[in-house]
């Protein structure tokens, strides 16, 4: 067997299973949240250990991951109305520990400290913790409920994206989107990846138009231009990142895809514009 098809067969297994996991763990709240805390833990600890590496930078590794499963999992306290607005005062005392400490640590650059500290949570953990307010929401009278159907969307929507952009982008693909970071990527296969997102917004919406509190078809398609668009821009984002650190893949962790960071950067701004996308809605 040749390696290449080796390869193949590997990223394949490896993708089944992903998507599997991630679908079954929207079934229930209790497995998205204990996933998600987990993802959002792996994502920053391997993103502490990439900045890491270069000369005079000094990421609490430790810490900086427990922070960011602490504000996913009070994020999502806070969500579903288990628990008050306090659950985020020990992330905050967090956030004032990992400045103050830099007075301490005599470090020779302690504003690369500090900036490359808190874009692990800016960049990762808060984007992650947004996926609660699109899960969990509140009525009047205070009732909660539990709406996979909004962030397995978003994935969903991701995945149809990716595999549309390049398919289209193989067999159409001409003129590059963004040369500079990412030389692969192509306006045909970006075009593609959306229409493919648009048919498959369209079907979402349209079996479960009828549902008590469900949207629209339109609702639906809007929310898939988004992720289309930030999703792009999030994969852009990743490749800036990791060309400016001289690497191909943020990690090895999954067989032919390589690192969190790898797998969910698109997510990392296809979450929040979706959760800015629903706020706007609700305004009007």
């Amino acid at each position: 067997m040749s390696e290449k098809k080796k390869n193949l067969i590997i990223r394949s297994i490896t993708g089944v299973l992903f998507v599997a996991i991630m679908v079954t763990s929207f079934i229930r709240p209790i497995s998205m949240v204990f996933l998600f805390a987990l993802v959002t833990g792996m994502t920053v600890w391997e993103y502490c250990g990439l900045v890491s590496e270069w000369d005079d930078i000094q990421v609490n590794r430790f810490i900086s991951t427990v922070s960011g499963v602490y504000l996913f999992i009070a994020m999502a306290g806070y969500c579903t109305g288990y628990t008050t607005s306090t659950v985020f005062i020990p992330y905050l005392v967090t956030i004032l520990y990992l400045i103050i400490v830099e007075l301490f640590t005599q470090a020779p650059n302690p504003i690369n400290n500090w900036a490359y500290t808190m874009l692990s949570q800016m960049y990762i953990a808060l984007p992650f913790s947004t996926l609660n307010i699109l899960a969990f929401q509140s009525h009047q009278g205070g009732e909660v409920t539990y709406n996979y159907l909004l962030p397995l969307s978003l994935f969903i929507f991701l995945w149809v994206n990716d595999t549309g952009a390049y398919c289209c982008g193989s067999l159409l693909g001409k003129h590059k989107l963004f040369a500079r970071v990412s030389p692969g990527k192509t306006w045909e296969g970006s075009i593609g990846g959306a229409v493919f997102v648009i048919i498959a917004a369209a079907v979402i919406g349209w079996l479960v138009g009828d549902m008590e509190g469900g949207y629209s078809i339109p609702v639906w398609i809007g929310l898939g231009l988004v992720v289309v668009v930030f999703g792009t821009l999030g994969d852009l984002v990743e490749s800036l990142f990791k060309r400016t650190l001289g690497i191909k893949d943020s990690g090895n962790i999954l067989p032919g895809h390589g690192g969190m960071l790898d797998r969910f950067d698109s997510s990392l701004m296809a979450i929040p514009a979706a959760v800015i996308y629903f706020y706007t809605l609700s305004l009007f």
